[in-house]
């Protein structure tokens, strides 16, 4: 009997995982997930967006418009960040999976933490002031930057 043939790639299932972290989001508008994952194709680190730990999700607004306090954006640490903060190994040399390309502040994380490559589904907000300064910065640093193609069908996961 021959193996398989109809399984999902590394970048596909690394995705995959990324995708499925961002369900543990609280986001009521933009659920995100991150996946890191070193050059033996191990899961280093993993996160998605949300206030930090200890930081109640009903205590602080999930409101996208309004004063800045009364919003989401100074509370929120985004899953890339997460990611690296949950990493349980020095990062040099590791992939990020996101399916959202990350803005700036998430950009000099991966810089920091020794990132060299990106994989992201969509770059929606590539025309915003910081999508430009996150692929300037990338770009400088050596930061692969490489878009995944999504499969021509979903993956449905199973409970049962």
């Amino acid at each position: 009997m021959a193996k398989r043939e109809n399984y999902i790639s590394w970048d596909q299932y690394f995705m995959g995982v990324a995708l499925l972290s961002a369900q543990r989001s609280k986001d009521p508008n933009t659920q995100v997930g991150a996946c890191i994952v070193n050059s033996e194709h191990r899961i280093v680190g993993v996160g998605y967006n949300g206030f930090p730990a200890g930081c109640g999700d009903d205590a602080l607004p999930w409101d996208r418009e309004g004063e800045y306090l009364d919003t989401k954006y100074p509370f929120v640490v985004h899953a890339e960040l997460n990611a690296i903060l949950n990493s349980i190994q020095n990062l040099r040399g590791c992939t990020i999976y996101v399916a959202l390309f990350p803005c700036n502040e998430c950009a000099k994380a991966i810089i920091q933490s020794g990132i060299s490559e990106i994989v992201y589904l969509s770059d929606k907000y590539a025309d915003t002031d910081a999508v430009k300064a996150s692929k300037l910065m990338l770009a400088q640093a050596n930061v692969k930057m490489r878009k995944l193609e999504p499969l021509p069908e979903n993956i449905v996961l199973k409970f049962s």
